[in-house]
């Protein structure tokens, strides 16, 4: 799911809004603040260029939702920059709640059921 909504994502939705995305879900991995990331790594991700990257990390800069140090993106503003994504970084996270809640949903089954036929209680 998230490959296909990446896909539609680069060819749909302008290079800002892409990278907003991006930066999102790395942070989301990461857990912290700071995003230890390339320009060159960044257009790999996106699939455009390194110039280009380097264009919309200044728009997103320019919005103070983000500050470039060489190799690293420290995430200023997230709530400004979940509003400046696109929209498929909330429909990604949505899709992962789901499956994270199914996976929960499925791990607890198995372990009741394996608890039963031992006699135990949970």
């Amino acid at each position: 799911m998230q490959v296909a909504q990446t896909a539609s994502c680069n060819r749909l939705h302008r290079i800002e809004k892409r990278l907003a995305r991006w930066l999102l879900l790395a942070q989301d991995r990461v857990d912290y603040r700071m995003v230890a990331i390339t320009h060159d790594f960044l257009a790999t991700m996106l699939g455009t260029d390194r110039p280009s990257v380097s264009l919309a990390a200044g728009v997103v800069q320019k919005r103070e939702l983000v500050a470039y140090t060489r190799g690293s993106v420290h995430i200023l503003n997230r709530k400004g920059l979940e509003g400046f994504a696109c929209e498929c970084y909330g429909i990604i996270c949505q899709y992962d709640s789901e499956r994270k809640a199914r996976t929960y949903e499925g791990t607890r089954a198995r372990e009741l059921t394996r608890a039963s036929r031992f006699g135990r209680s949970t």
